[in-house]
């Protein structure tokens, strides 16, 4: 299974290659090669490091939503509904 997550740019670097961006409070660099045209403060689809495409905000906290209950929902069922943490 394929998973792209969404995440907000927060700065673009290197001549426009590289971006920092937020996947839901996780920050990671990734590469725009794949894009053009992008800013800071705009939402993308990010797979195995490179920023795949556009997407608008309201799709990408849908989704950053989504994939948060489900992996909630997976954690509660691999530890009895307990915190992990002890």
């Amino acid at each position: 299974m394929c998973l792209a997550v969404p995440g907000q740019i927060l700065s673009i670097e290197g001549e426009g290659r590289t971006a920092m961006v937020d996947m839901g409070g996780v920050k990671r660099r990734v590469s725009l090669e794949l894009l053009d045209d992008v800013r800071v403060g705009q939402y993308v689809l990010v797979h195995v490091g490179f920023a795949l495409q556009t997407i608008d905000e309201a799709e990408a906290r849908e989704t950053l939503e989504i994939l948060e209950t489900y992996f909630r929902e997976e954690l509660e069922a691999e530890t009895g509904g307990g915190d992990p943490r002890g």
